[in-house]
């Protein structure tokens, strides 16, 4: 259920719109469903309908024209809320709307329960999926109604109504959603023929900006070289900086100034330098190969599901508001053919990374550090790093979106499955090419049939899933190269197996294939160090303590495999 509520200072007009049929045509019989006392006149089902009209106003207006005598009645007397049902909902009967309309005024301070002085109200049917309360906002001791935050607490009330009736539950907010565009916004972007308003689009310009840099200079550097945009530091009389605002560069009427907590909260000047200061100063690489940052970053993305499940909710707060950032600056180094669903799908979710919940930002420095390095370095023209990437940002998606909903952020919840649907699609069209590349390269059926048999030894309760997944052959492509590198195949599924659980997977054979891709471009371990992994796994998963060695013998036919023709 959906309410609105607005004011004004003619009775008589909100009643004649009210009982009108002439002029509005979806009004079809109108008539009271509850009032104050159960006893106003009913102009609906009256036989005089403009005397019955006239004394309902004056009875309304009764307690406005005693406090008018005394000085003290507010000019805007008239309190309107509309109640509106979903379209799935089913029709309640009069009963049912008084009922709710008895909880509404009285939620809300209009005539509060068990209250001889509230306010004078009535509730107008005029169609089968709404109703109106019309109320005037005196008292009967002449003082003005305490209806402070009555959408809110209209809308709380409401909330509750829908589970009790059985009806649909709409989705709500808790007020940290970023400013919604005005009417004249949107009208002013219609007229110059954008999709989309200026607020909204430096929004986002805003949003990259600070995904990008790594000092505040930077990040009014990166604005003040954007074609479209200006930027203007403000300053205290002091020197200091105050603040910074961003206005679009083409506006023929000359520039409208956002300052950045009017374009979202968490883009104002402070809590910008905040998440900066969070990321530490850079540490330069000493010798040895350097890290290839898409991995860093697929792997620190990786890692966010399991401080979901932490108690620390400004840590994952934190998290989650990293992630946006990663979402965000995706599109600067990505092909043309998937940007435009990876800019959708960083704009969805950037409601998914706020709630009242204070973010931690000190905790997600890794995947900051490297997002920041993907920036500088492109991805590889296979598509195989982004692939990597997009695979894991899928889970922190879903993961991100059961966070939210243990919490009840209806909002962020929607935001995040809206989200997945555009992952999604810039995934399924990232990974074709580096997928088919890869099953072009797939093995011999002989060694497949040991990696068949490696499955079942790593991953026994989703072996036969793998290798029934149509990207089963690019798993044994890069299981077979990895072999080749000196890496144990079987070592590395079930170090890829417990970086994070698969059931979230829609595909487990694509989230193998890049988690062993990732982990292979690392240097072989030295026979040592694979016979101290060999010892360390195996006490893990069987407790026991005795040496094992490094690789068990592998048949030549092992029975758990069966040969497979692709």
């Amino acid at each position: 259920m959906i309410a609105k509520i607005s004011g004004g200072k003619d009775t008589a007009g909100l009643i004649r719109y009210l009982f009108d049929t002439k002029k509005a045509k979806d009004h079809t019989d109108p008539h009271l469903v509850a009032s104050w006392d159960g006893f106003a006149p009913d102009p609906g089902r009256a036989d005089d309908f403009d005397a019955t009209r006239k004394l309902l106003v004056a009875d309304l207006d009764l307690h406005v024209k005693q406090a008018r005598r005394l000085g003290h009645a507010p000019e805007k007397h008239t309190w309107h809320c509309s109640i509106r049902a979903a379209e799935t909902d089913r029709h309640l009967s009069d009963e049912e709307w008084a009922d709710i309309a008895h909880r509404v005024v009285a939620a809300t301070g209009i005539a509060p329960e068990g209250d001889p002085d509230g306010c004078r109200w009535v509730a107008v049917r005029h169609a089968p999926d709404h109703i109106h309360i019309a109320a005037t906002k005196v008292r009967a001791d002449l003082r003005t109604a305490r209806h402070w935050n009555d959408y809110l607490t209209a809308d709380y009330e409401l909330a509750a109504i829908e589970k009790e009736y059985g009806l649909f539950q709409v989705v709500r907010g808790d007020r940290t959603a970023a400013k919604r565009p005005t009417r004249a916004e949107q009208e002013k972007a219609r007229r110059v023929g954008h999709d989309t308003t200026a607020r909204e689009r430096l929004r986002a310009t805003v949003r990259t900006a600070v995904a990008a840099a790594s000092t505040i200079e930077e990040f009014v550097d990166l604005l003040s070289h954007i074609d479209g945009v200006l930027v203007e530091v403000v300053h205290f009389p002091s020197g200091d900086v105050r603040g910074y605002k961003v206005a679009v560069a083409d506006d023929a009427q000359g520039p409208i100034w956002y300052s950045g907590s009017k374009l979202a909260p968490d883009l104002s000047l402070p809590k910008i330098q905040e998440r900066l200061a969070s990321m530490g100063q850079p540490t330069g690489q000493s010798g040895g190969r350097r890290p290839n940052p898409w991995h860093q970053a697929t792997a620190a993305a990786e890692r966010i599901p399991h401080h979901f499940d932490q108690p620390d909710d400004q840590a994952s707060q934190g998290h989650l508001a990293a992630f946006g950032e990663a979402l965000d600056a995706l599109p600067l180094v990505t092909p043309q053919t998937v940007r435009h669903q990876l800019r959708e799908a960083a704009t969805a979710f950037e409601r998914a990374t706020r709630s009242r919940i204070r973010a931690d930002h000190h905790h997600a420095r890794a995947l900051r550090g490297a997002v920041r390095a993907m920036l500088r370095e492109p991805a590889p023209k296979d598509g195989a790093a982004l692939a990597m990437f997009l695979d894991a940002a899928i889970l922190v998606v879903i993961a991100a979106a059961r966070w939210h909903q243990l919490r009840h952020h209806d909002q962020q919840v929607a935001a995040a499955h809206q989200t997945l649907v555009h992952l999604q699609a810039a995934y399924d069209q990232a990974a074709a090419v580096p997928l088919a590349a890869l099953a072009q390269r797939r093995p011999p059926q002989q060694t497949v049939d040991r990696h068949i048999y490696h499955l079942h030894q790593a991953v026994p309760d989703h072996a036969e899933q793998v290798v029934e997944d149509p990207a089963f052959g690019a798993l044994t492509a890069v299981l077979a190269e990895a072999e080749a590198a000196g890496h144990d195949p079987q070592q590395l599924l079930q170090q890829a197996a417990d970086q994070r659980a698969l059931d979230d997977a829609d595909s487990l054979a694509r989230v193998l294939t890049w988690r062993i891709q990732r982990l292979s471009a690392r240097s072989a371990p030295s026979p040592r160090a694979r016979a101290a992994q060999a010892r360390s796994t195996a006490a893990q998963h069987t407790g026991a303590s005795a040496p094992m060695t490094a690789v068990a013998p592998v048949p030549q036919q092992p029975t758990q495999a069966r040969p497979r023709s692709r």
